[in-house]
């Protein structure tokens, strides 16, 4: 018997131990696998003179250099497309690209020569380019797909090359294009930031500076720790989700459970240096970072601040009501839902002052309820009474709550389709307002006060 327990135990350590080491493997990581488009401008204004040479003449220059440098690059593939290349300006044909050089390994020859035999002929048709370059990457296999466009000219065809370039990077087809502009004015920088990160080539030597950004930013190991300050700055709070949510597009790149070591470190975890972020700590309510720039290659210490305490209300007899109460945490300020939970119950939010409406009968209402740092805020509501009105007929009935000074407010209406009402409500003054479906006038209307006791449950005959 002991061997044959024995015998089960190891199967089910077995089975159990791949999930247990699959558990531990980082859930998000970047493909090791990069590509490399180079979105090459072949139309007749590269044939202008720049400095003492001309702007193809530059570009093939130091593309081919690129290219070339790259052989030993491993998990590295290259294509080139090219527009503007294939006919005359006179034409003004706006289909007029083509990818001269397919992604496959080892493919540096190739581009060069393709590079070395251009010629600038025609228009530029970016927009169109661009959409086509969707095609170029190969589908099914994990990788980065990365566009390097370099351009001495904005769209000439009617084309938007921003709507093309989010529509695309929205389908994560490609991340964010690099725009290089060649002899350019930086007022085009407004025109191509639409469309991906721009860098400005005014000179030959600025040409060769953006060639190497835009590749280190490409090729960089990247990351990040998030230290969650508290109160008084210090990186204490964790256990919360960010998300690095991708400036451009909008959408979530990474997600992330924070996390802190046994010696209070955050970890490092590593995102995609191509993108820039607006970095969510999703806290209650959220807390936002936008526009943070990251350097490839290097490692980042993101300080946000989010200190956080705990709410926590409490009922005795809470089950009394059918629904079960809900409390509603709003801003003090537009009154908006910033989150809902179930008593009994408790919740994180961010370090304030909150407005806490809870969905008992009559309404409870705590205003202006601070919570402080690691500190939880408890709150108590009065356990409800219940009350059953029986009528010998169905009617129309309505119950009001008599405040302290007189007044009266209404709170609740019965169900006019059925003669008996099971009511749970808090303890107070109210009265019932019935008249019966049978009565021929109002006059006939009836009235009745009562008080509600924590825990009483009583009948009114109606």
């Amino acid at each position: 018997m002991a061997d044959f327990l024995k015998y089960v135990f190891s199967l089910i350590f077995i089975s159990v131990l791949p999930a247990l080491l699959f558990a531990q493997s980082p859930q998000q990581k970047l493909p090791e696998k990069t590509r490399i488009l180079f979105l090459l401008d072949g139309s007749g204004s590269m044939l202008a003179k720049w400095e003492n040479t001309h702007r193809i003449t530059a570009a093939k220059k130091l593309l081919t250099d690129l290219v070339d440098s790259l052989r030993t690059a491993e998990h590295l593939e290259l294509a080139l497309r090219i527009y503007g290349h294939q006919f005359d300006r006179s034409q003004q044909r706006c289909d007029d690209t083509k990818l001269e050089a397919p992604f496959y390994k080892n493919n540096h020859d190739r581009i060069i020569s393709i590079l070395r035999n251009l010629g600038p002929k025609g228009t530029t048709p970016i927009a169109f380019a661009l959409e086509q370059a969707a095609h170029d990457f190969p589908a099914g296999d994990d990788a980065r797909n990365i566009i390097i466009i370099i351009t001495d000219g904005i769209e000439s065809c009617d084309g938007d090359p921003c709507a093309v370039s989010l529509a695309l990077q929205r389908k994560s087809i490609f991340l964010r294009p690099f725009i290089i502009g060649i002899g350019m004015d930086r007022n085009f920088e407004e025109q191509f930031g639409c469309m991906g990160s721009f860098y400005d080539a005014a000179n030959i030597r600025g040409f060769r500076r953006a060639l190497d950004q835009t590749l280190r930013q490409s090729l960089g190991k990247t990351t990040v720790s998030i230290e969650l300050l508290d109160v008084l700055d210090r990186p204490t709070e964790t256990n919360v989700n960010v998300s690095f949510i991708n400036r451009f597009t909008q959408n979530s790149a990474f997600e992330f459970v924070h996390y802190r070591d046994g010696y209070g470190k955050p970890d490092s975890v590593e995102i995609d240096p191509v993108l820039s972020y607006d970095i969510v700590v999703n806290t209650i309510p959220p807390v936002r970072k936008n526009n943070v720039g990251i350097s490839a290659g290097k490692h980042h210490v993101i300080k946000i601040k989010s200190p956080q305490g705990q709410i926590s209300i409490d009922q005795t007899g809470h089950t009394e009501y059918k629904d079960r109460v809900v409390a509603l945490i709003r801003d003090t300020t537009d009154r908006r839902i910033i989150t809902t939970f179930t008593l009994p119950g408790n919740e994180r939010l961010l370090v304030g002052r909150y407005n806490i409406e809870c969905t008992t009968l009559p309404r409870t209402v705590f205003k202006n309820i601070k919570i402080d740092q690691s500190q939880t805020t408890p709150l108590k509501i009065e356990q409800p009474g219940v009350v059953n009105f029986v009528a010998s007929s169905k009617g129309i009935g309505s119950i009001y709550e008599i405040r302290d000074d007189g007044s009266q407010r209404w709170i609740h209406n019965l169900n006019p389709n059925q003669p008996r009402h099971t009511v749970t409500i808090q303890p107070g003054k109210y009265k019932i307002v019935f008249r019966s479906e049978k009565a021929k006038g109002s006059k006939y209307t009836s009235i009745k006060e009562f008080e509600i006791k924590s825990g009483s449950s009583f009948n009114i005959r109606l």
